[in-house]
């Protein structure tokens, strides 16, 4: 039988993991307590009384904001799931007994970013629903809303809409890798998706304005295909902001690209439960605004 009494006691409640799991995905104390609705100094407070609990940093503090240090990390991975198991049990014996199937749509590139986030917590909250996921380009999804064959989809827009529920401004970038250096070419290897995208049209059009000569030395329907292409060196490419890992290196001496509007639509059936829960869910996902000049 395991000896108890020299484990030191620790106060890792639901409210302070959620707390630690806002600061470590915001970088930012600020924007973390406006995602748990606390205050700055709550939040700061309750960082300190948890990291004075495990006895070991858990942020380091740097001029945009926080980091994880080493054991951050390591109490990240159990603070998700943690909250994950917690969430569920809740949900399951007191949260709204939900049930049902609802079919969304997002872009490749925003999936990659921003849906396990939002799968994770709504299955936590939802375990019951259903969520048939559908990848493509924005203008084919809003068409699959309009025809009935999705209930919901994200788009990248090039500009807010009348009809959709606008969440986010992101900020596209051009990227390249960190072992290479392809911007130094001339004519400049682009990476870029197919006709139609806008990501596509506003690289090209930047560079025509500067006289920047440019080859496309790649092209794919896939955002997967298209970092791919860049982390091989053989090009940047144009992408969301939010998108870019720490393998990549965002270009600031190439010309300023636009901002992209993120936008949520609704179709025009019948109202349900299910998909009002979905909706609402996937616009508080983003109530933190992402910074333009982080």
């Amino acid at each position: 039988m395991m000896d108890t009494r020299n484990i030191p006691t620790m106060n890792l409640t639901p409210d302070i993991l959620r707390t630690f799991v806002a600061a470590a995905q915001s970088g930012n104390f600020t924007r973390a307590a406006k995602k748990v609705h606390l205050t700055q100094s709550a939040v700061s407070m309750q960082i300190s009384r948890l990291e004075s609990d495990i006895g070991k940093p858990l942020f380091n503090r740097i001029t945009r904001g926080v980091e994880l240090t080493t054991h951050g990390e390591r109490l990240l991975r159990y603070a998700r799931r943690l909250l994950q198991i917690h969430d569920k049990a809740v949900a399951s014996l007191t949260g709204p007994n939900l049930n049902g199937q609802i079919r969304l749509g997002v872009p490749e590139e925003l999936s990659y970013r921003y849906l396990p986030g939002i799968l994770r917590s709504f299955s936590a909250r939802y375990p019951l629903i259903s969520v048939d996921i559908y990848c493509d380009f924005s203008n084919r999804l809003k068409e699959m809303v309009e025809e009935g064959k999705l209930d919901l989809c994200l788009s990248n827009d090039e500009t807010s809409s009348r009809i959709g529920h606008f969440l986010r401004n992101e900020p596209v970038v051009w990227i390249a890798p960190r072992d290479a250096a392809p911007e130094m070419e001339s004519p400049l290897p682009l990476a870029l998706f197919h006709q139609g995208c806008m990501y596509r049209k506003w690289g090209m059009q930047a560079l025509t304005q500067k006289d920047i000569s440019f080859r496309i030395a790649y092209s794919s329907p896939s955002f997967t295909g298209i970092l791919a292409a860049v982390r091989s060196g053989v090009a940047v490419a144009p992408v969301g902001k939010s998108s870019v890992t720490q393998e990549f290196r965002i270009l600031e001496t190439l010309p300023a690209l636009p901002y992209v509007c993120i936008t949520l639509y609704s179709g025009n059936g019948p109202e349900d439960k299910v998909k009002s829960c979905l909706f609402q869910h996937i616009a508080g996902s983003f109530d933190v605004p992402t910074e333009p000049n982080m």
